[in-house]
């Protein structure tokens, strides 16, 4: 019996310790490691029915993630799993994108999934003159308080206690200088929507990327809608094209689309890919409609909205089928995205569809301002990276 109990405690830490190095390696992709995360799961509850220690192992599982960066404790004692974690900083607690990522981290018992990351500091600012977000700091910075987040008084001390950032702060006039001050010091850095207030930060942005040799990411949320994945791999054969639709609030001090029609726009390009070469809109009180044309013929559409239901979704056309896409499915499969980008440093959306999802909504502008016109992205394009160019001297390279 006890050549028995022996022999099948030994085989479970070894398979607890194999199951896990896998888990967490960084050259395992999100599909692998959800399928991975299942076997995982099947084969802990059978090794933990055959030792009859079951109810003592899932409590210990579910302890994991408060342990990140320490040695969690096995099934047996002396006998722990190292759990590689990593300090993530927060910049604006303005938007409610924020608190959420926080709450999902820093959760009591974290999804594995986040594979031990934790918010450990925040700083707090933030829009100063956009009122929606500007009252929404006091509530929120109490709310990550309780949450074990320490508040710090500016970007320089942040970074001094965080391995990676999340810049979430919800103005989009910020996000140039905060960003600089984070690749200057070396920290892979995801940036919320809007990436930017102006096309020509957005290119500066990735130009500073460039620079400074410092991975950076930026996408909504909704890239991620149901459906979408799907599709990208092939469920309806070749797109053909798509119309896509979201809200489309405006905020004064942004671009018409950059501030909340980026969501259904990003859809748009989720589906379709880079490759639009001209667009024209049509601006209505309540409605934002453009079209975009691109290179091979194929039209893409985006409808916002602001009457009517607060939605998301879209419609994509197939050579074998049509299909729908949402609803929105939250904000989990981003956070996801976001920690296997700290894990990898490989962003997961390139820089060249990023920057093309904003020439095509400032070129939407443009559009608007010649009265519904045809206006080429490459246009747009070009003035941006030059004023870009001239952006990076100012800022002293």
């Amino acid at each position: 019996m006890k050549f028995l109990q022996k022999y099948f405690f030994n085989s479970f830490n070894n398979y607890i310790w194999v199951r896990t190095r896998k888990f967490t390696s960084p050259n395992t992709s999100l599909m692998e490691r959800a399928f991975d995360r299942r076997k995982f799961i099947k084969g802990s509850v059978a090794a933990g029915l055959g030792l009859g220690v079951a109810g003592s192992l899932a409590a210990s599982a579910a302890k994991a993630g408060a342990w990140a960066g320490k040695e969690i404790p096995g099934p047996l004692p002396g006998i722990g799993v190292a759990v590689k974690g990593k300090r993530v900083g927060v910049i604006g607690l303005d938007t409610s994108h924020a608190l959420e990522v926080v709450k999902e981290l820093n959760a009591a018992v974290p999804a594995q999934e986040y594979l031990g990351y934790r918010v450990v500091a925040a700083y707090p600012k933030g829009s100063l003159d956009i009122e929606s977000s500007v009252r929404r700091i006091p509530g929120y910075t109490e709310e990550v308080k309780k949450l074990g987040v320490e508040i710090v008084d500016g970007v320089g001390a942040l970074l001094e206690k965080v391995d990676v950032v999340m810049l979430e702060t919800n103005d989009g006039r910020w996000h140039l200088e905060q960003g600089l001050q984070v690749m200057k010091a070396g920290k892979p850095v995801f940036i919320d929507k809007p990436l930017a207030a102006s096309l020509a930060d957005v290119f500066t942005i990735f130009e500073a990327a460039e620079h400074y040799k410092v991975p950076v990411f930026s996408a909504s949320s909704l890239r991620y809608i149901s459906g979408a994945a799907e599709i990208n791999n092939g469920s309806i054969g070749k797109v053909l094209g798509v119309d896509a639709f979201s809200p489309a609030n405006l905020e004064r001090t942004h671009p018409d689309l950059f501030w909340y029609g980026v969501h259904g726009v990003e859809i748009l390009y989720t589906i379709m890919g880079t490759g639009c070469k001209e667009v024209k809109r049509v601006s209505t009180t309540d409605t934002e409609f453009v079209v975009g044309t691109w290179a091979d013929t194929r039209v893409g559409t985006f409808r916002g909205t602001r009457t009517g239901l607060h939605t998301y979704g879209g419609t994509v056309f197939g050579e074998k089928a049509n299909a729908v896409l949402g609803p929105f499915g939250g904000y989990k499969p981003l956070f996801l995205e976001i920690i296997h980008f700290f894990e990898t440093g490989r962003p997961p959306v390139s820089a060249a569809e990023t920057q093309e999802i904003y020439v095509f909504m400032e070129a939407a502008d443009e559009s608007k301002r010649r009265n519904g016109q045809a206006v080429a992205l490459d246009e747009i394009r070009v003035k941006a990276q030059k004023e870009a160019r001239d952006k990076m001297k100012q800022w002293g390279n």
